[in-house]
């Protein structure tokens, strides 16, 4: 058993395919955590201390947010979901810089997201199920939240621009609406 692991524009994130996905006439297994495989990928002492779940319909999106502290890995159990990932880091050269990616329950995909960096996510199916694995607990003073619709520099494409989110008109929570 090995990870896939892809390394992105950004630096420390991390594209990642479970070790084992097993699909047959019943459905699908997939392992979505390891210490064993996983650990080697972050800091020394850094480990895993909280699971968070959000369940959430078409066109929500819940905005970029994230803290100076915490890795994250990331995954979506059902559906399919747009995430975006930005740069927050001020002295980073990739300030500002972001990457999209499409996680869904048919790639498995996980991105493991360095401290600094915000996370904001649009789901594309009728429902879908976002899960969120944090180094350290949630502390709600200790977040920032940037603005969902900024401008910001695409990390693929070289251009400074818009985020272009696949939705019209997305459902918002106050937080995000006011960023």
């Amino acid at each position: 058993m090995t990870l896939q692991i892809k390394k992105t524009k950004l630096p420390g994130v991390l594209l990642i395919t479970p070790p084992t996905i097993h699909e047959d006439y019943r459905g699908v297994y997939v392992e979505t955590w390891n210490e064993g495989l996983y650990a080697p990928l972050l800091p020394e002492g850094v480990r895993f201390v909280q699971d968070d779940v959000s369940v959430s319909s078409r066109n929500v999106l819940r905005g970029i947010h994230g803290d100076k502290e915490t890795w994250k890995l990331i995954s979506c159990l059902h559906g399919r979901i747009f995430v975006v990932i930005v740069c927050h880091i001020s002295a980073s050269p990739q300030y500002r810089q972001w990457q999209g990616f499409t996680l869904s329950d048919h790639n498995h995909y996980q991105i493991l997201v360095p401290p600094g960096h915000g996370v904001g996510h649009l789901v594309m199916r009728e429902i879908a199920v976002f899960a969120y694995r944090q180094s350290t607990y949630y502390d709600q003073d200790s977040q920032f939240t940037l603005d969902w619709h900024g401008v910001y520099y695409d990390a693929r494409s070289g251009m400074i621009g818009r985020i272009p989110w696949p939705v019209e008109r997305p459902i918002l929570s106050e937080r995000d609406a006011n960023a």
